[in-house]
Formats: structure tokens, C-alpha cells, sequence
């Protein structure tokens, strides 16, 4: 399976499509089984009890998922998101960044099914798992 975008090519698209989030998020690698990616973990994303909120657990998946299918399919904007499930499975350890491990399961010709794991830096157990499926417009470019 050939990508269509390399590191490079997905950090620029999302500084420039994304710029509001972009600086929270590093990718890591970029492989033909999966899309790594940091979430650079910082004050504004804890929740009481300084523990990484929610809410940024899901931002984690949902770009490095979206990130993982521009890879193969190209700079395509309008891929959304349109069914998100997070298992939260233990808290993040304290002062770690996350890393989001994104695989494409399924690629069809309008729906993308994938999973990712995201995991506190340096331990090898998850802190979550979320299942996603997005919607790609008929138009767009895909591996053959």
C-alpha cells in the first residue's frame, strides 16, 4: 500500500487546516499499519485531580484517526467524523504525554473503520481505546 501523505505532508496540512490545535499535536511516525501520534501534554489539558481530561483523550484520537486516513487517501478536508467510541481504561500517569497509535481497519468508498490506542508515554498499557468510523466525500482519491 502506497501513502499519499509522509510525516511532513500531514504536519503541514494540519498546521495549515488546523492551526487552532496543531501546536498540541506532534506526529510521530507514519507507516503503511499505523499513524503515531503525540499529544504534547499541557496545563489546559487536565481535568481536576491532574489527571489528562477527557476531552483531550478524544481530541487525541480523533486527529491521529483522521491523520491516519490522509495518509491514504490524500489532503482530503471534509473527511469527518461520524461515530466515536472511547474506552477509558486506566488514568494517564501524571506529567507524560499521550501517544495515539491510529490503524485504518477498513477502508471503504465512503466510510473508513478504525481504532486507536492511546497510551501515557513509556508504559506499554493503554490508558484508552476508541473505535471511530468517518464519512469520506465520493469524491476523494483512494488506494486502489
Amino acid at each position: 500500500m502506497q501513502l499519499r501523505m509522509d510525516k511532513a505532508a500531514l504536519t503541514a496540512f494540519l498546521a495549515r487546516e488546523f492551526g487552532q490545535v496543531a501546536e498540541d499535536f506532534s506526529v510521530e511516525t507514519v507507516g503503511p499499519e499505523r499513524l503515531v501520534l503525540r499529544l504534547k501534554v499541557a496545563e489546559r489539558h487536565l481535568r481536576p485531580g491532574g489527571t489528562v481530561s477527557g476531552p483531550s483523550i478524544f481530541a487525541l484520537a480523533d486527529v491521529a484517526m483522521y491523520l491516519a486516513i490522509l495518509a491514504r487517501i490524500g489532503p482530503v478536508a471534509l473527511a469527518v467524523t461520524t461515530n466515536c467510541a472511547v474506552d477509558f481504561m486506566r488514568k494517564p500517569a501524571a506529567g507524560r504525554d499521550l501517544l495515539g497509535e491510529a490503524r485504518v481497519l477498513k477502508l471503504g468508498r465512503t466510510l473508513v473503520v478504525g481504532d486507536v490506542l492511546v497510551f501515557s508515554e513509556g508504559l506499554s498499557d493503554p490508558v484508552a481505546r476508541a473505535g471511530l468510523t468517518y464519512a469520506i466525500p465520493p469524491s476523494a482519491v483512494r488506494e486502489g
